[in-house]
């Protein structure tokens, strides 16, 4: 049972990295955010990452070949389109003062969770040996270790945010474009 947890936990961690990338991002473009919004988007990547696994083990190898090759591309577009349009609105915004504070919204909190967690989606067939009690527990221990990384990612992000001012949105458009394109390329290394 411990080797069980700790694979989870280290599966979470592994599954948990984009969406902590992103909390980090978040973090330096909304740098005055407060603590109940960064639970509140640590909370969604969170259930996210742990839903995903479960669509994924319910739905099995029946529905899951169908879609598996255009998870990538998706979560491709979805990371790109974020990361220009951050990228694009700090540049065509000619305000330059240093108090410039981004409010990430709730449409841009779900398109991240959905882009950074469908990939757990694919995980999610890989438990389809296991009984139901412990898809539950895994996609648990998955989407609490999330839920934990990406408060502390929110909080890297803040310091970065507050150090770089305006230039945050431009590195965190980067860094978003970024992941997208690795998921995109590992997908294919597979």
């Amino acid at each position: 049972m411990v080797e069980f947890l700790l694979q989870n936990f280290f599966l979470g961690l592994g599954l948990a990295m984009d969406a902590t990338a992103v909390s980090m991002t978040n973090g330096m473009n909304e740098a005055k955010m407060n603590l109940k919004k960064i639970l509140f988007i640590s909370l969604m990547f969170g259930l996210f990452q742990g839903l995903m696994p479960l669509c994924g083990y319910f739905a099995g190898h029946f529905f899951i070949k169908y879609i598996e090759n255009i998870i990538p591309i998706i979560a491709l577009i979805i990371l790109v389109f974020l990361g220009l349009k951050m990228i694009l609105d700090t540049i065509l915004t000619k305000d330059d003062s240093s108090e410039k504070n981004i409010s990430i919204t709730f449409k841009v909190i779900f398109l991240q969770t959905i882009a950074t967690s469908i990939d757990a989606l694919s995980v999610g067939v890989t438990f389809s040996n296991y009984a139901v009690d412990e898809a539950l527990i895994s996609s648990s221990i998955i989407a609490l270790v999330t839920f934990l990384i990406c408060i502390l990612g929110h909080y890297i992000g803040k310091i970065f945010g507050n150090k770089f001012n305006n230039k945050a949105q431009i590195i965190g458009g980067l860094i978003l474009i970024v992941i997208g394109l690795e998921i995109f390329i590992k997908s294919f290394l597979k």
